[in-house]
């Protein structure tokens, strides 16, 4: 304790030790080592910088930015069909050699959701019960068979410190969904001290410090120090399709999508949506002063983000759904040369806290902040960026709140999934009879959408289900898995 109290000092965090006499002898030195493990130089320089950063995100920025080229801006719905099949035929090639993985960033709690453990185990309700997880993993079984070649895409999955354990057992316990047990990686990002809004660290208990995860741009650092990017290497990966667990209709390792990036020579790629309105609050991927980069919607004035170029579109219309590619090449830049120069951003949190007789306190307002990195704010090192635009109804639907929240909840990702699954059946020649007597039709409106589940293992996205549907009518609930592909 003497060695530790002059540094304690020397960066203002005398507080940390207050209730240090009244600390048994097991608990001073279980903490003695936590302290030991904080770089308070680092520390303090994280948060000079991130409220920096948090006072150039209040200043506007209407006048450095700049609408993305048309030359790195790619849509899968301005392609012609026969230029998709390229891409589609050139993805799995990709994949057939092994050079593809995915990166999946599940670090954060279902706390708005209401439950206590990871979002990727969470079920929304689906006929089969399946969770974000095994329909992930479902997915990438199906794209590995679709690819042949007896090859494997590799899962890594950063979880968090709340995470990690929870997220290796429920694979042990659902054997890997079929996966084989060394393709799936699970490892873990950092955490840092949680601050009082004048730059203390809080503690949570006499003998604790609060912490949290140090955000998705965590990512780099983590794949640096856990050996994580050393195994990418040695296996031959050449590409990796990062992206967030929450997104019930992702498309892991899209063939489309990684083949676009690669035909164009991308080092580093955004899929991104056409925002819904002006001033929805969806980061913008756009470039700002000369580099590419995501502007968070509060930077941005109404004006700007009302802007139309001559086509009547708005200007600033690619809406960030954490979805990218990576070459090996980048992430190994990035991990070794460029983590350091990535800046902390300040999220305003309610964080528990001990008050000054030693007793815990929840606040109700938020009373600190937790500094976190953007896995996105990579993109200014790209020397060759690449945007695929893909349809919002297809391939992005996030999990974030318990139901009765308007948007983003179990009700609208599973509404989401079976409209979707609806549509292959129809665009495949079968036909959705409704209750009433109806048929579906894609125009139908997305709450009335009927119960209806394809498997991801009889079809990626859409593909392969002619000989199963084809003028064929199907009463809903609609339930199709591997079983019905008998005898087809």
């Amino acid at each position: 304790m003497e060695s530790i109290k002059p540094q304690l000092e020397k960066y203002g965090q005398e507080h940390l030790v207050k209730f240090w006499n009244e600390l048994s002898k097991a608990e001073q030195n279980s903490y003695l080592e936590e302290l030991k493990k904080l770089n308070l130089e680092e520390i303090t320089g994280y948060f000079k910088n991130a409220q920096e950063t948090l006072k150039a995100a209040c200043n506007k920025i209407d006048d450095l930015l700049q609408p993305l080229p048309s030359d790195v801006y790619g849509s899968f719905q301005n392609s012609s069909p026969e230029q998709l099949a390229k891409y589609y035929e050139k993805g799995l090639k990709l994949i057939a050699e092994n050079k593809l993985c995915v990166l999946l960033l599940a670090g954060g709690q279902g706390t708005r959701l209401g439950v206590k453990y990871p979002k990727g185990m969470y079920n929304v309700g689906l006929p089969s019960g399946k969770t974000l997880y095994q329909l992930q993993a479902e997915r990438i079984l199906k794209l590995q068979k679709l690819a042949g070649n007896n090859c494997s895409i590799p899962w890594y999955i950063m979880t968090s410190d709340h995470t990690k354990e929870s997220t290796e057992l429920f694979f042990e316990k659902h054997g890997y969904f079929g996966l084989k047990k060394e393709n799936v990686v699970i490892f873990q990002q950092f955490l840092l001290p949680c601050l009082t809004f004048g730059g203390k660290i809080i503690n949570n208990a006499k003998n604790g410090l609060a912490m949290a995860p140090d955000g998705n741009g965590g990512l780099y650092k983590a794949l640096r120090e856990h050996g994580v990017l050393q195994n990418m290497k040695s296996r031959g990966i050449q590409y990796i399709h990062a992206y967030c667990v929450d997104n019930i209709l992702v498309k892991m390792a899209d063939p489309i999508f990684m083949a676009y990036c690669v035909d164009k020579k991308a080092d580093c790629g955004a899929k991104v949506v056409k925002k819904a309105f002006p001033t929805e609050p969806v980061g913008v991927v756009c470039k700002v002063d000369g580099k590419f980069q995501v502007v968070e919607y509060s930077e941005i004035t109404t004006s700007t983000a009302e802007k139309q170029d001559k086509n009547g579109q708005l200007l600033f219309n690619a809406g960030n759904i954490c979805n990218h590619f990576f070459t090996l090449g980048f992430l190994d830049a990035v991990c070794n040369e460029n983590e350091s120069e990535l800046k902390h951003h300040i999220a305003k949190k309610k964080i528990g806290f001990i008050d000054e007789k030693g007793e815990f306190v929840q606040p109700s307002e938020p009373n600190g902040i937790k500094m976190e990195k953007f896995v996105f704010d990579v993109f200014k090192f790209s020397k060759n960026f690449a945007v695929w635009e893909v349809v919002r109804e297809d391939e992005f639907s996030p999990l974030k709140n318990a139901d009765g929240k308007p948007k983003d909840t179990p009700t609208t990702c599973r509404l989401a999934l079976q409209n979707l699954h609806c549509r292959y059946i129809v665009n495949a020649g079968g036909t959705v009879k409704l209750p009433d007597g109806s048929s579906f039709c894609e125009n139908d409106d997305i709450q009335n959408t009927p119960v209806c589940e394809i498997s991801p293992l009889v079809s990626y996205a859409g593909e392969g289900l002619e000989k199963l549907v084809r003028n064929k009518t199907f009463a809903v609930p609609v339930t199709l898995t591997e079983d019905s592909m008998n005898g087809i």
